[in-house]
């Protein structure tokens, strides 16, 4: 049987934390007319989540990563200018620097109030966003083996997105700590791997059955074959507070699924590793950011992110040209230049403190790059 060949499509999601812009502190009930504004200009595109402070975006499916741009600039432009109109900004930040989890409210959905129910306090400090992207990838089988591959780069992404190194008003010493607070959850973390789609199916109808979860959606790994879509979605990421780092992460990792399948056409894969290994990269990942290497499964050593990423680039560079985002991919190594949000926060921090403001005050300030940065390139 001949298999589809992939769209490579792109869609993006991403959450956002609503601020008072004058506080500074999250917006724990804002008006429902805020959000009743961005559904009339926006429809379905801009959703509720799990917090009454959050909002999530979603692009169109897009043809590729510029249309996919294009989109999310509309988009998190309607949620700045709608939100500045109730005195309100929105962070694109996976954690707020000292916003506490225990003062939020819920959003009134069933299926978040089952959430709550099910996962208790797991679930109530979810004051987290995350960035999540799909590829389209129209053949079950060669997701479930994509997925497979893919996973070894998936440190790879959070080294460079990392957004959430304050929590509750404490550098927490990571780049990302979101995913501490995340991996409470079960069904979470690098994917498992599977033979075939319906050893994957197999599995999930085990929980099914069992009435532990109502179907795939709530399996949250890393990157997991999305329940809805004829996509791959990858989940590993802090949300961007930049848009053109979102642009070019999306990029790097369509290209990386076009690699894969390239050198499956050719009789070729990328070696598969335990997640063991993989899990201690996205360890390394998430304290580190990119600033100490991961480690080359195959070298058995650490090896700098830049010479890791520049690797990656090489390998990735007839993709970039098949897929006409070679812009676009080249923003990541202006991320390693200028570093990532997670290095803006702590510079911005540290560098208020040297100044003689009080923690309260410096953190205060994080947040105003914070609201700044989350439209720089709209």
């Amino acid at each position: 049987m001949k298999r589809n060949v992939p769209t490579f499509t792109v869609g993006i999601e991403e959450e956002y934390l609503l601020v008072d812009r004058e506080s500074r502190r999250l917006a724990i009930d804002p008006p429902k007319a805020l959000m009743d504004e961005c559904e009339a200009l926006c429809g379905s595109q801009v959703t509720h989540e799990l917090l009454r402070s959050q909002i999530e975006v979603g692009t169109r499916v897009c043809a590729n990563v510029t249309e996919a741009r294009e989109d999310l600039v509309r988009l998190r432009k309607v949620v700045v200018d709608v939100a500045g109109r109730y005195g309100l900004a929105p962070i694109a930040a996976s954690a707020h620097p000292f916003g506490n989890w225990s003062a939020q409210l819920h959003t009134d959905k069933d299926r978040y109030q089952a959430l709550t129910t099910e996962m208790q306090g797991a679930a109530r400090r979810l004051v987290i966003c995350g960035m999540h992207v799909h590829v389209g990838i129209d053949d079950d089988e060669l997701r479930i083996d994509l997925m497979n591959q893919m996973s070894y780069f998936l440190p790879h992404l959070l080294a460079l997105s990392c957004s959430s190194p304050f929590w509750e008003g404490r550098d927490t010493g990571l780049k990302c700590y979101r995913l501490t607070v995340f991996d409470a959850l079960p069904r979470t973390g690098i994917p498992e791997r599977f033979s075939s789609y319906t050893e994957y199916q197999r599995h999930v109808d085990i929980l099914v059955d069992a009435n532990v979860i109502e179907d795939a959606t709530k399996i949250w790994w890393d990157l997991r074959p999305s329940a809805r879509y004829p996509t791959l979605e990858t989940r590993v990421m802090d949300v961007c507070t930049r848009v053109d780092d979102t642009v070019a992460l999306t990029a790097l990792l369509t290209c990386i699924l076009r690699m894969l399948y390239r050198l499956r056409l050719n009789n070729q894969r990328w070696r598969i590793y335990t997640p063991m290994l993989l899990e201690e990269n996205r360890w390394r990942a998430m304290r580190y950011g990119f600033d100490e290497g991961l480690i080359d499964l195959a070298k058995g050593a650490i090896v700098p992110f830049d010479e890791l990423i520049e690797e990656l680039l090489e390998l990735t560079a007839e993709d970039a040209a098949a897929l006409n985002c070679e812009k676009e991919v080249a923003g990541i190594r202006e991320i390693l230049r200028r570093g990532t949000s997670a290095h803006h926060q702590l510079r911005t921090y540290e560098a208020a403190i040297a100044a003689g403001a009080t923690k309260d005050d410096a953190l205060k300030s994080v947040v105003d790059r914070l609201i700044a940065d989350t439209t720089a390139d709209l």
